[in-house]
């Protein structure tokens, strides 16, 4: 493994520890702010907004550095806008370092993705896509918990330090590490909006955010699913979460490793479709609390399988236009979040049970799978005039 990757996954783990964490610290900063849960609730929201916003508006404005000066510019700004939130006076303060510190997520995995793509070794770029992301995984699995314990028992704010601390190291492994790679060229703002123009990214798009929002209508709402539909305990909920990041884990590496393999449309149409049986499962199942376990994992793998295939399926779509691209793949992400967790609430709002969220993720995932059938369909037409 090369060390530039290695960097670029410290970037994820400052990332995913920053997106994630907030979940579990919303009843101490709720109190310690004096708001209700619900209100401390828009802090999630303030994130999401500031990814959406940031990750276009940040490529485009740096598009003519150097990649490694970009990502260090990208880095510092994940450590100090995280920083802030140490100090934060009151809710608005708070409120605003959260939608800062959404900035620079998807520049960094935007530019990190093709950074990453082109360190590779021939025939093994969406493998090391997926080592950068595999510090988001490992977020979920280790940095999450460790930061909710740390909020939970000591001060919530104590977990911002933590991030500014991984932050830190991040700037100065991609100082240390990260070659100085030539930017591809001088590019204007017209030349990188173009490429939206393509019927084909739009597409890809929405695969993101509908299919990959299947994902975020089960694990938004997963602590309840465990409590009320398989009976464990909630004091269990925190521990039985780890399983899910263990399977985020396993799973990116093997969606990295299936789209270097195989062609990245048809790799995620699979991965969509076996999405769809999945959640089937966790909605008929999950009565039992052994099987329970065992999908909580199997979701969580098969949904983090998705990533490095359509971060590779965008990047070979956007020519001459990778970054400003694959950064606002990142942006659909954060989409599909809201999205998942709106619509998976949907079902609970009118009085059904805490399975039936994953119907609704079986729903965004097949409509996942109708827009990936027509994006293969349009490639293969396109292929064919260029033939003619």
């Amino acid at each position: 493994m090369k060390k530039s990757l290695i960097a670029l996954s410290l970037g994820g783990l400052t990332i995913g520890i920053t997106e994630f964490v907030m979940m579990g610290l919303l009843p101490d900063i709720a109190s310690d702010m004096k708001v209700s849960i619900p209100v401390a609730g828009y802090l999630i929201s303030a994130y999401a907004l500031g990814v959406v916003i940031g990750a276009p508006l940040l490529v485009i404005a740096g598009r003519n550095y150097p990649p490694k000066k970009m990502l260090l510019i990208l880095a510092l700004m994940l450590t100090v806008f995280n920083a802030l939130s140490i100090i934060a006076p009151n809710y608005n303060f708070l409120f605003a370092s959260r939608l800062l510190s959404g900035l620079p997520h998807g520049a960094f995995f935007g530019v990190g993705a093709v950074v990453a793509s082109r360190l590779a070794d021939k025939g093994k770029e969406a493998q090391a896509i997926s080592i950068m992301f595999a510090g988001l995984t490992i977020a979920n699995l280790i940095g999450v918990p460790i930061g909710t314990y740390i909020g939970h028992h000591f001060i919530w704010r104590y977990t911002f330090i933590l991030i500014g601390f991984v932050g830190l190291l991040t700037f100065l492994f991609i100082s240390l590490w990260m070659p100085n790679l030539e930017k591809t060229g001088a590019v204007n703002m017209k030349t990188q909006l173009q490429f939206f123009k393509k019927t084909e990214a739009w597409l890809i798009i929405g695969i993101t955010a509908i299919g990959f929002g299947g994902l975020f209508a089960w694990i938004s709402y997963i602590a309840p699913l465990l409590i009320n539909v398989s009976k464990f305990s909630p004091e269990d909920v925190s521990y039985i979460l780890i399983l899910a990041g263990l399977g985020m884990v396993v799973g990116n590496f093997a969606g990295g490793k299936l789209a270097d393999k195989f062609s990245p449309a048809p790799t995620v149409l699979v991965l969509l479709f076996i999405m769809v049986v999945d959640l089937l499962m966790v909605y008929f199942f999950s009565f039992n609390q052994y099987i329970s376990l065992f999908l909580t994992f199997l979701t969580g793998a098969i949904s983090f399988s998705v990533i490095a295939p359509i971060q590779m399926l965008m990047i070979r779509t956007a020519k001459d236009a990778e970054m400003i691209a694959s950064a606002a793949l990142q942006g659909s992400f954060n989409v599909g979040n809201a999205m998942g967790a709106f619509l998976g609430g949907l079902p609970l709002a009118a009085g059904y049970d805490f399975a039936s969220p994953n119907l609704v993720g079986v729903g965004m995932a097949i409509t996942g799978i109708l827009i990936t059938v027509i994006l293969i369909q349009k490639h293969k037409v396109n292929l064919q005039l260029q033939n003619i």
